[in-house]
């Protein structure tokens, strides 16, 4: 790592000269992976017109991207720790580059979602090696502003592919969604190949190979089953069989990872409190914010009658929310004032407010947008604060050569906590909806379309609303008993380690003005194994003094020593 400042340990004592371009070109290719998680969604109409894609078609071609990237992302984590971070950032970019290529040019349905997979790959590795460089250029103190960056562009991403992918196609071809890709994926590696250091674990374990195809299957079965649920029925064949396959195959990972002497995911890093409060806050945060995106499109566009783009459009003030407060620095402020405990409590609980907000404010179908409004900017904030808290204690409680594998672990819980969000709350609206009307339609429009009257349709239409408000209100419990639950765990790991850290023995006491004290310290002796050896005094000192004014006792007294034969027939001599 030319040109850091290197501290006895071989880390960096100030972080890489030129870290923040390092930041700004890693921010760059970041965005680009994450808008493709959403930006397809606005093309389906272009695509089932020209491609005459089925409606199976367009779910593969949607979710062949998440899923595999998603499947990968523990493996590449490892391998990027392992093989280098920097040269895993730049295979990832060239591999997203030719699988938008693939993507832009594609004649047929096949032929998009090979492409998609293949973009998966590339973004798999990008998503761990970003947040593993970051952690590597930067040193303690500005992390964690850094990470809020990253957070920031996280969010943005998430939320405005459906924008960026509706002004695209008012000028463009379905392709050009993807091959704008290509030069910021250009300029992006040329940047990577020149700037960033090269790191990597210096230890060089050996792969674990085992792990890797365990993870990849076990992730890929889960996130299957999270992303069917929805379309084919929560306790549908199609969904509770490749749940059993994924539960079962990530169970022997565990098992695996356990016996091995060079683990790819080091289980007891989970015997880390702060690991394990960081994991639960990140599963929360990710379980509100996917599971309330999930809800607000169906709120706009079904309850409040917005188009599809109309409805994207009125989600952005949530993004826009983080985004300003990130760039004015709330989130790392926030973690400084109030500590890590501190900054997730109250980032998780704006957030589980906002949730609250919108499923109080908003009126159901005689609602207006200000209740919305109010809810989303509650949740940006809550975000801001939250997000890069929990990101940085994810990677503060891992070891610095392992910063690949936390990235792995911090993205893997965002996608299944947004699996998570969507299956639990979208289970919620639905028995609600179905206890409030009782229609054979598995589908608000389909209930609507089969209604006999116009009374009907209102009547469904508030049921509906009501499903939407239960749901909303059971994620914001949800992400509020999540939030707290991980502060609690956190605090309890900072109390741990400062009682760790405290010195052991006293020299002095303290007691109230002109009163007495007594100081002991203790130290054990030794024997060397020869005939005639000299032991280190037992040490026990004891003494009384007079107190001073700043009730401070101190004594003086005299050192007896003891020393032990080393074998029969030895003498131990004490000074």
């Amino acid at each position: 790592m030319a040109g850091m400042a290197v501290d006895s340990g071989g880390r960096e004592a100030q972080g890489h000269p030129r870290r923040w371009l390092i930041l700004g070109v890693i921010l760059v290719a970041q965005l680009t992976v994450l808008l493709d998680n959403t930006v397809l969604n606005v093309a389906i109409p272009s695509l089932t017109r020209e491609l005459d894609a089925s409606s199976s078609d367009i779910q593969w071609m949607i979710n062949a991207y998440s899923l595999v990237q998603s499947g990968l992302l523990l493996t590449a984590g490892s391998a990027a720790d392992r093989y280098g971070r920097k040269k895993l950032l730049a295979a990832g970019l060239v591999l997203f580059g030719i699988g938008s290529l693939a993507a832009g040019l594609a004649q047929s349905s096949g032929q998009l979602i090979a492409a998609r997979a293949g973009m998966g790959v590339g973004g798999a590795l990008l998503m761990t090696t970003t947040l593993a460089v970051v952690v590597q250029v930067f040193d303690k103190d500005e992390r964690v502003k850094a990470i809020a960056l990253w957070s920031t562009v996280n969010s943005l991403g998430f939320a405005s592919g459906p924008l960026i992918g509706g002004i695209m196609l008012d000028h463009f071809w379905w392709g050009a969604i993807f091959l704008i890709n290509i030069p910021v994926a250009l300029v992006a590696l040329v940047a990577v190949v020149r700037m960033v250091p090269e790191s990597k674990d210096p230890r060089g374990d050996r792969p674990d190979l085992v792990g890797a195809v365990l993870s990849t299957i076990g992730m890929t079965a889960v996130v299957y089953a999270i992303i069917s649920g929805p379309d084919h029925g929560w306790t549908s064949g199609q969904v509770l069989v490749p749940a059993a396959v994924g539960v079962l195959v990530l169970g022997l990972f565990v098992l695996w990872e356990l016996r091995i002497p060079y683990p790819m995911l080091d289980m007891h890093f989970f015997r880390d409190r702060r690991f394990v409060g960081a994991v639960a806050g990140a599963v929360f945060v990710a379980f509100g914010m996917g599971g309330s995106l999930y809800l607000l499109t169906q709120h706009l566009q079904f309850v409040l009658g917005y188009g599809p783009l109309e409805a994207g459009v009125r989600t952005a003030p949530l993004a826009l929310t983080v985004v300003v407060l990130n760039l004015a620095g709330l989130g790392a402020r926030m973690v400084v004032k109030l500590g890590t405990p501190g900054a997730i409590a109250t980032g998780m609980s704006l957030l589980s407010g906002g949730l609250a907000a919108i499923a109080l404010l908003s009126g159901g179908t005689d609602g207006t947008y200000g209740g919305m409004f109010l809810g989303l900017v509650m949740m940006g904030a809550g975000i801001a604060v939250a997000a890069p808290a929990m990101a940085n204690a994810i990677m503060s409680a891992i070891p610095q050569e392992k910063a690949g594998v936390g990235a792995g672990i911090n993205g893997t819980l965002a996608e299944f906590g947004t699996g998570l969000g969507v299956a639990v709350l979208g289970a919620v609206l639905s028995s609600r909806f179905f206890a409030l009307v009782a229609v054979s339609a598995a589908s608000l429009p389909a209930a609507l379309a089969a209604a006999g009257s116009q009374a009907e349709r209102e009547r469904i239409a508030d049921a509906f609303a009501s499903g939407l408000a239960t749901s909303q209100l059971v994620g914001a419990a949800g992400v509020l008993f999540g939030g707290l639950l991980a502060a609690a765990l956190l605090r309890r790991a900072e109390r741990a380690d400062s009682l760790v850290s405290a010195p052991a023995d006293t020299d002095a006491s303290s007691g109230p003005a002109g009163g007495t004290g007594t100081g002991r310290t203790t130290s054990t002796g030794t024997a060397t194994p020869a005939d005639t050896v000299t032991a280190t005094p037992a040490d026990t000192s004891t003494g009384t003094g007079t107190g001073t004014p700043a009730d401070t006792g101190t004594g003086v007294g005299t050192a007896q020593g003891t020393g032990g034969a080393a074998r029969e027939g030895g003498a131990a001599q004490a000074p």
